[in-house]
């Protein structure tokens, strides 16, 4: 796969965000900043955080296997219940203990390391 590029209007950063998104392996997690770094825009882990919380309108996007650099469950107020995002985590053999991905290191997954640059 060729690496995606980060676009100048916010709807395209999404989609390129939902795209890295949808290649995150099942049961893996990435975090924000990850996503960020891959689409050249390191510092805008927050944007992709901010598309993530629009992706609930769009199909196929395993949002909840983003996290925050610390493997935190950041995100996990924008699903339809509050422990949706660990439950959708845990059916995927990922451990949580009190919202944090247990073992982060071994399920991490980086796009920029993973991908075909």
């Amino acid at each position: 796969m060729s690496k995606i590029r980060a676009k100048k209007t916010d709807s395209s950063f999404f989609q390129d965000v939902y795209a890295v998104v949808r290649l995150i392996p099942f049961g893996r997690v990435t975090t924000y900043g990850a996503i960020a770094e891959y689409l050249g825009t390191r510092l805008s882990a927050r944007m992709v955080g901010w598309a993530l919380n629009c992706s609930h309108t769009q199909p196929n996007i395993p949002a909840h296997r983003v996290v925050n650099r610390k493997g935190m469950l950041t995100g996990k107020h924008f699903f339809a219940t509050p422990t949706q995002m660990q439950e959708l985590l845990e059916a995927e053999g990922i451990k949580i203990i009190n919202d944090q991905v247990q073992n982060f290191e071994q399920v991490f997954w980086n796009p920029s390391k993973e991908l075909e640059l």
